[in-house]
């Protein structure tokens, strides 16, 4: 089977900061307050740095304070899709497979609603748990436990190819017969093995 990363990999860009300015144009007074905190996360976050706790323990009162505001938080995801969807890449639908699993940091509420549009069911995601109800965060579904979960709901698959635009995800690299690298529309394959090599 083929794993996808979702996020600057099947699609172009961060679909996280996507939704915080979608919020922050439509509520700026609301989201101000939030938006230092934000992207701090959001830094330690493409550098590698934020600790799988922090996401929880440092950043998720912002979740839980913020949809405890939001009025129809289903409809405001879809009219989000409804403006992003085209950002999903044109590559994808060149490899996708019926077996395809999509394996992402974003959170699933979010997630599925996209994937749901892309004829993609929502048992083949695996995504950060927030109760929408709350804003609480259950797996937060980011480096090793990428690996972890996917082990654990689907444990007796084998992964062929492994596409991703990251090396926080060597976990899954780890598991995978192939690795493809992907930068912008640029799909280049990926000795894991050698990198490891080179830098113990």
């Amino acid at each position: 089977m083929n794993v996808y990363d979702f996020d600057n990999t099947i699609y172009d860009g961060e679909s996280g900061l996507g939704i915080f300015l979608y919020f922050f144009k439509k509520d700026p007074f609301g989201v101000f307050k939030y938006a230092g905190k934000f992207t701090e996360g959001f830094i330690k976050y493409k550098r590698n740095k934020i600790q799988i706790d922090d996401v929880k323990n440092e950043y998720g009162y912002m979740l839980k304070e913020y949809l405890a505001k939001v009025n129809n938080l289903e409809e405001e995801l879809e009219r989000f899709w409804d403006k992003h969807e085209k950002k999903i890449k044109p590559f994808y639908e060149e490899v996708r497979r019926d077996d395809d699993i999509i394996v992402s940091a974003c959170p699933e509420p979010m997630l599925k609603i996209m994937l749901r549009r892309m004829g993609i069911d929502e048992s083949r995601m695996i995504g950060t748990e927030v109760d929408l109800a709350t804003g609480e965060i259950g797996r937060v579904n980011y480096r090793e436990n990428k690996a972890k979960a996917f082990k654990e709901l689907f444990p007796d698959a084998e992964i062929d190819n492994f596409y991703t635009d990251a090396i926080s995800d060597a976990p899954l690299m780890e598991m995978a017969k192939r690795v493809f690298m992907v930068k912008g529309d640029k799909i280049t394959e990926f000795d894991y093995k050698a990198y490891k090599e080179n830098h113990k």
